[in-house]
C-alpha cells in the first residue's frame, strides 16, 4: 500500500542533488546497477534535460520537502527502430523501502510512458550469480524483480556473468511489458 503522506511528481532540476545522493548509495554498496563510480550533478542535469526533450517521464516521489525516490525512462537502445521502447530506472532511498513508494513511481512511469507513445518497456534486473560464493541473493534485486513482476513484466531472458562488481559476477534479469500508446507517431 502506498505511503498517503508521500506524493510522486515530476522532477525538477532542484531536486536532482537528492537523485544523485539516492543512485550514490546504490553505486557504492550494491549491484542494483553496473556503474562503479557516481554521476555528477551535470549528469543527472543532462539526463533530466535529454528525457524531458523526448517527452518522457521522470519522476519522484516527496514527502515533506524530501525527495524519497525516483524513477525515470530512457531509451532502450539508440538505434531508431527501438523508438517506441523505454527501459524503466527506479530507485528509493534505503530508508524509504517498503512503504509503497516503487508501486506509486513504477505507477505512474508506465502511465507517463503511455502518454508518451511509447508501446513497451523493458527492466533491467542485476543479481548476482550463481558463482559458488553463496551470494546468490541481494536483496535490492529481489524486491526489483517482485514489483516488476506486480506490474505485469514478463521475464524475457537471463544474462548471465554479464557485469563484474563488488568482487562478485553478476546476472541480469530482462523484463518486459506492453504498453497501451495514447498517441502514436514518432516521439
Amino acid at each position: 500500500m502506498t505511503d498517503s503522506t508521500a506524493t510522486v511528481r515530476p522532477a525538477a532540476r532542484a531536486d536532482l542533488t537528492a537523485v544523485a545522493g539516492i543512485y550514490r548509495h546504490y553505486v557504492l554498496h550494491s549491484v542494483a546497477t553496473f556503474d562503479e563510480v557516481p554521476r555528477a550533478l551535470e549528469e543527472w542535469e543532462l539526463r533530466h534535460d535529454e528525457l524531458a526533450a523526448r517527452g518522457l517521464p521522470f519522476l519522484v516521489a516527496e514527502e515533506a520537502g524530501q525527495v524519497l525516490g525516483f524513477a525515470y525512462a530512457g531509451p532502450w537502445r539508440p538505434k531508431p527502430a527501438y523508438r517506441h521502447t523505454v527501459e524503466d530506472t527506479v530507485y528509493l532511498d534505503p530508508r524509504a523501502t517498503g512503504r509503497g513508494l516503487g508501486g506509486a513511481l513504477l505507477g505512474g512511469l508506465i502511465e507517463g510512458c503511455e502518454r508518451a507513445g511509447a508501446r513497451r518497456m523493458i527492466a533491467v534486473v542485476a543479481i548476482p550469480g550463481d558463482d559458488g560464493s553463496g551470494t546468490g541473493t541481494d536483496a535490492s534485486g529481489a524486491a526489483s524483480l517482485a514489483l516488476h513482476r506486480r506490474f505485469g513484466f514478463a521475464d524475457a531472458g537471463r544474462l548471465t556473468a554479464v557485469g563484474y562488481k563488488h568482487g562478485r559476477w553478476i546476472d541480469t534479469l530482462l523484463l518486459e511489458r506492453a504498453l497501451a500508446p495514447k498517441e502514436t507517431g514518432a516521439r
